[in-house]
């Protein structure tokens, strides 16, 4: 017997609205969280636009010294976690902390602090290194930083698996709750690496979209004009917890966790397996981890990075698994509209579904104006719409060849 476990927050700190009501009423609008660079100067790199986090503001969170003594994805993570207990409604002094764990993915972690210390190790050396170098940089921060902040001492540990990094924590999350090792898990990610030394690695692969001119539209999966991804920055924490624990509390129930599915493609360092077998395997795996026929689920969101490969070999991948149903199905990529959180972009993408799911309705994938003839799904384009959803689905595959998937479902007692 497992348990059954369902979500009761979502704390979201994204391009496109920092907490559930601003993300949401982004989505469902179509917003766009892509522009020029700010974070620093881009004019010597191929690609100058980014989708960032212009209204964060780590002081709406936490004390100046806290914020002072971490790296940006930490406090996002920090402001994600205090936006999700406060969505669940959720009191930690009431509950045994033992009991109650954090999982916080993050494929980067804290490499802003790391360019910094490393100019100053440069230009000052090593007696102006700061003592609070490595407790920033290391990516394991973010969930400790949780723990510590809110007293938590159930499991904690930090996952990293490329751009599945926060898939694969709230998979392994809800892995603990089925089997009762928690009663609450705070899972998520958290990434920050709209940097100098970031931006000049993906543009050394040529790996982001150099639609400088046009930043609005850089973002475009499934186009036949997309030209790579953009990066975001952000993160997504939820609040899950055993059935019988949020029945006990009272708590708000938004959706049940239905399945989780991981493998590994093992075939190259950054390019997916042929024909999208691993991305396939991951979704069949959580589709049948869920006992659900594929015919169940109404609605994916997609990895959909607005790069060739994955686009094409996701399409095909979905088409594999769904046989007859894959044209019955909605497919839409956030990422459009968020740009691409790396490690943070699954947990941001599963509350995206969770929220598609309690409103019923189909966030779109903005800027898909001429479609990849290779990608002849359902993509929402353009525009979201109302839909009967019960079940979705939620993809993330990295570098590596990690690949992770969750089904997400309805809520009914």
């Amino acid at each position: 017997m497992r348990n059954r476990v369902v979500i009761t927050g979502l704390g979201l700190v994204t391009p496109i609205g920092i907490g559930r009501d601003a993300f949401w009423t982004s989505l469902k609008n179509g917003a766009n969280g892509i522009g020029a660079v700010t974070r620093f100067d881009p004019s010597s790199l191929t690609t100058k636009i980014a989708a960032e986090v212009r209204d964060f503001d780590a002081l709406n969170f936490m004390d100046r010294k806290s914020a002072r003594h971490m790296d940006r994805f930490s406090q996002m993570a920090v402001a994600a976690a205090e936006l999700a207990l406060q969505d669940a409604r959720f009191e930690t002094g009431n509950i045994d902390p033992e009991r109650i764990g954090v999982y916080v993915g993050s494929g980067i972690g804290g490499i802003e602090t790391y360019e910094q210390q490393s100019k100053i190790m440069a230009d000052r050396g090593p007696s102006r290194i700061s003592p609070f170098f490595i407790p920033m940089l290391i990516g394991n921060m973010a969930g400790s930083q949780v723990a510590i902040r809110w007293g938590l001492k159930g499991p904690n540990m930090c996952f990293v698996s490329a751009c599945a990094s926060s898939t694969n924590a709230v998979g392994e999350a809800f892995r603990v709750l089925q089997k009762g090792e928690a009663d609450v898990m705070l899972a998520g990610g958290s990434e920050a690496s709209i940097t100098p030394l970031s931006f000049a690695g993906f543009c050394a692969m040529k790996a982001m979209s150099t639609n400088n001119e046009s930043p609005e539209t850089a973002s475009r999966p499934f186009d036949r004009d997309r030209d790579g991804f953009v990066m975001g920055e952000g993160a997504g924490i939820l609040i899950m917890e055993t059935l019988p624990h949020a029945v006990r509390r009272g708590a708000p129930i938004l959706a049940e966790m239905g399945g989780y599915g991981t493998n590994c493609d093992a075939f190259h360092v950054v390019q997916p397996a042929p024909d999208g077998l691993g991305a396939a395997a991951a979704m069949a795996t959580a589709i049948g981890d869920a006992d659900m026929e594929p015919e169940a689920i109404d609605y994916i969101n997609a990895h959909g990075t607005s790069t060739d490969m994955n686009d094409r070999l996701e399409t095909k991948a979905i088409k594999d698994v769904f046989s007859q149903h894959a044209r019955n199905l909605a497919v839409s990529s956030t990422k459009s509209m968020t740009g691409h959180l790396l490690g943070a972009s699954g947990a941001v993408e599963l509350a995206a579904a969770v929220l598609a799911i309690i409103n019923q309705w189909l966030p779109p994938t903005i800027n898909l104006e001429n479609p990849d003839p290779e990608c002849d799904l359902d993509y929402v384009p353009r525009q979201g719409r109302p839909a009967v959803i019960g079940a979705a689905l939620s993809n993330s595959f990295g570098f590596g060849g990690h690949n992770a998937s969750l089904v997400v479902r309805q809520w009914r007692n």
